[in-house]
């Protein structure tokens, strides 16, 4: 049934006004879409995960781009913690790229997107236990209202095709269509939280 389905990222036009609620409840939306993927065939599953690595790209690119730096800056021992998701999803990345290339009725599919799922489930829980918890009790609701801004600007500019990216510059140019999508993304993200691109 269609109006079941989890929606694209940037079609739920909820107040989100925490930025912590906000990432949250797109950490469930990531989960519903992994369960859709795993449960529907053909073209059902082709639409299903083209939503997922759109939501993905768009995530964690809002995420690299508002928590990160303020994790970075704001938690004891931020720098670690920035850099140990950031190794979490470079990972997720290059598997969801190599899914990506990839039929959804391949015999291959199935079994590496359960793998992906156990990685992106297992960094989301690192997220919400080390940086998420940490915004939530250090930030004012000015703060965190303006980062759950940038993070919708995010999910509602992103194209409904993106591809996962990289965090090199370098490698980006190399990516064509991957890096339209990151780029884009950020620069949503930045001028939504008053930055110069």
């Amino acid at each position: 049934m269609s109006d079941l389905r989890t929606p694209q990222a940037g079609d739920d036009r909820a107040p989100d006004t925490d930025v912590v609620s906000l990432l949250m409840r797109q950490h469930g939306d990531i989960r519903n879409l992994f369960d859709e993927v795993e449960a529907t065939k053909g073209d059902e599953r082709r639409d299903a995960f083209r939503r997922l690595v759109r939501l993905l790209a768009v995530h964690e690119t809002a995420e690299e781009e508002v928590v990160h730096p303020f994790a970075r800056r704001g938690l004891p021992g931020g720098r670690q913690v920035v850099e140990d998701r950031l190794a979490e999803e470079k990972a997720a990345k290059e598997s969801l790229a190599a899914l990506d290339g990839l039929d959804t009725d391949d015999p291959t599919f199935m079994p590496r997107l359960l793998k992906l799922r156990a990685d992106v489930q297992a960094h989301a829980r690192a997220e919400e236990r080390y940086e998420f918890a940490h915004i939530r009790r250090s930030t004012d609701i000015t703060e965190l209202a303006s980062m759950a801004k940038a993070v919708k600007a995010a999910e509602a500019m992103a194209p409904t095709r993106p591809h996962p990216g990289v965090e090199s510059a370098a490698a980006n140019m190399a990516l064509g269509p991957v890096a339209a999508l990151m780029d884009r993304t950020k620069d949503a993200v930045r001028k939504a939280m008053g930055k110069d691109g």
